[in-house]
């Protein structure tokens, strides 16, 4: 047991539900003998929580049932008594019209589940892109000690003896198969080798992004977010998640202590190191905001412009995926190549120092980390653009584009639909040129709705067919993380609310200007003034149930697309309601 005890098992929290000689905690006590426990198994121990994210139909989180029954055996170990909560799984693959509609949901009942049952700590289970944020934002609220217990990226893909990355490599084969240059016998093949066990994406997609994002924040074990999901070291990491939450609970080491300015920037450089995705944007806005950090599109850029990517993963690196990362050394290794430029005194979960959890961390393959005197690209993963098409900001992905298009001028070609788009880019007589700029708009939190994966517009088969693989494409949407390609997303305001992009006309010129990150749209104010008062909010998308709450609540995307009554300001984040 820890040496830094502070709690004593009366002043557990648990103990206001089992402590009291009273007809309420009579109750509560002799529910849990009909559950087939002894009365010493419970009372006076920590309880720890142990929120699992998994389902039948959730791939990535396919080996949790195993890895709770680990968590358990390490609670049990150290004296605590553990007990398994589901909670909602957000799954990537298929959940319609978007997972990103059902984060906020998942917060909130993360937040509701931990205060409202007789936890101590809980252990977060997830991995599948939007479960990380979700968890931990609602765990910040609750305000327990909490570790979060990454679901591992696959092993890497493998078809014809090529190695596939999941994501990346399923738009560059649609692509050729779109051009007919692969059959359908190969594409069945890459289809059937490229995901092949259990775990996150494992390319440096949003899962694997976001897990490192937990991992640098301090609030996984050190260096959880690197191992693949089917390795042993896995199922070693969950019992020792279960065994280090007892101790935090004795040491009321509570998340307020760990996720501070100083481990938020810490894990902003490490995002930006690692080729991150454009939606980690996003989310560590609002992971950050719900502990209190008023991160910024202009601090993430600001941290990008000076951050070498080092991590040589797809689809910002070019050669190797999360498994040879995992070989290579992993995160802390990859920290340790950036230690000058962390604040190592943060403290993390298992009750060191990021300095003392990177002393030791070596680089195996110094391609797949890059030093600092050979970086992958001489910035960070991503840049925040500014201008009359979006004064709220943009993101883009410089490193995974074609650098032709950093500097760019074209005529726009609008879509005001998914289907209007996705119809339009098969065509082969379509009216396009490599210099189009493609614009997708009613695609943002609320058009989409959700804020949709829609950003990494297809290239039309008119220009696949004569060789193009890039081209400048502009939305209010998202993109995968495993996306890549000239990509602007997340234009704030969005289209649907009235933002900018919602006056921009087929032929008008757009001008992308990265050095200087700037995204303007070429047209007099005056014209657009007098677009503005001519146009009209489209019809809501929702009626009635969560599509209702989510619109009349959500945020636009540069605040973390987060509801305005979960954010500190509406309230205390944390406490307990005086109703028992």
């Amino acid at each position: 047991m820890t040496n830094l005890r502070k709690k004593t098992p009366e002043t557990l929290r648990s103990a206001r539900w089992f402590g009291p000689d009273d007809l309420r905690s009579f109750g509560h006590r002799s529910r849990m003998m009909q559950l087939g426990y002894a009365e010493e198994e419970f009372r006076g121990k920590p309880i720890i929580g142990i929120l699992n994210t998994w389902s039948e139909i959730n791939s990535c989180h396919g080996h949790f049932p195993e890895r709770a029954k680990e968590v358990k055996r390490g609670v049990l170990q150290a004296g605590g008594f553990p007990i398994e909560m589901p909670v909602l799984s957000v799954d990537e693959q298929f959940t319609k019209p978007t997972s990103m509609l059902y984060r906020n949901m998942l917060a909130m009942e993360t937040e509701e589940v931990i205060r409202s049952h007789p936890f101590d700590a809980v252990v977060l289970m997830g991995g599948c892109d939007k479960t990380t944020p979700a968890l931990i934002m609602g765990a910040l609220s609750a305000g327990v000690p909490f570790i979060f217990l990454p679901a591992g990226p696959m092993l890497r893909g493998n078809y014809a003896g090529k190695i596939l990355g999941s994501g990346s490599d399923a738009w560059k084969y649609w692509d050729e198969r779109r051009a007919g240059n692969i059959s359908a016998e190969e594409w069945r093949g890459v289809q059937g080798g490229i995901a092949r066990s259990h775990g996150v994406c494992m390319t440096m997609g949003t899962a694997s992004t976001m897990t490192a994002i937990a991992d640098s924040l301090g609030l996984t074990m050190a260096g959880a977010s690197s191992i693949p999901a089917v390795d042993a070291n896995h199922s070693r990491m969950a019992s020792s998640c279960g065994r280090r939450i007892v101790d935090m609970v004795w040491e009321d080491m509570t998340p307020d202590q760990i996720v501070t300015p100083a481990s938020v920037r810490n894990a902003a450089i490490v995002a930006m190191a690692t080729g991150c995705s454009t939606n980690a944007v996003v989310h560590l806005v609002a992971m950050a905001r719900r502990a209190g950090v008023d991160l910024t599109l202009d601090d993430l850029d600001a941290l990008g412009r000076e951050t070498p990517l080092l991590a040589n993963i797809r689809p910002s690196g070019k050669d190797y995926l999360m498994e040879d990362f995992f070989y290579a050394g992993g995160l802390l290794a990859m920290m340790k190549q950036i230690g000058d430029r962390l604040d190592t005194t943060c403290m993390t979960v298992n009750g060191k120092t990021v300095g003392e959890n990177i002393a030791t961390a070596e680089v195996y393959n110094d391609d797949v980390i890059r030093p600092l005197s050979n970086p992958v690209y001489h910035e960070g993963s991503l840049a925040v653009l500014r201008g009359n098409l979006c004064p709220d900001g943009a993101v883009i992905k410089p490193a995974a584009c074609d650098p032709k298009y950093h500097i760019h001028e074209g005529p726009a070609l609008v879509f005001d639909s998914y289907p209007e788009m996705k119809k339009a880019v098969e065509d082969e007589d379509l009216d396009i040129t490599p210099d189009t700029v493609m614009v997708l708009r009613n695609a943002g939190p609320q058009g989409g709705p959700g804020f949709p994966e829609w950003g990494m517009l297809p290239i039309p088969k008119a220009l696949i067919k004569q060789g193009h693989r890039d081209m400048l494409r502009i939305s209010d949407a998202r993109m995968s993380g495993t996306s890549y390609g000239a990509c602007v997303l997340h234009v704030a305001p969005e289209s649907f609310v009235g933002g900018p992009l919602a006056l921009l006309k087929t032929g008008d010129t757009v001008r992308l200007d990265l050095p200087n990150r700037s995204l303007d749209m070429l047209v007099p104010e005056a014209e657009l003034e007098a677009r503005r008062k001519t146009w009209t909010a489209p019809a809501p998308r929702f009626q009635r149930g969560w599509g209702w709450m989510f619109t009349k609540h959500v945020g636009q995307a540069d605040t973390g697309c987060d509801f305005d009554y979960l954010q500190r300001q509406h309230g205390p984040a944390a406490g307990e309601p005086d109703i028992f």
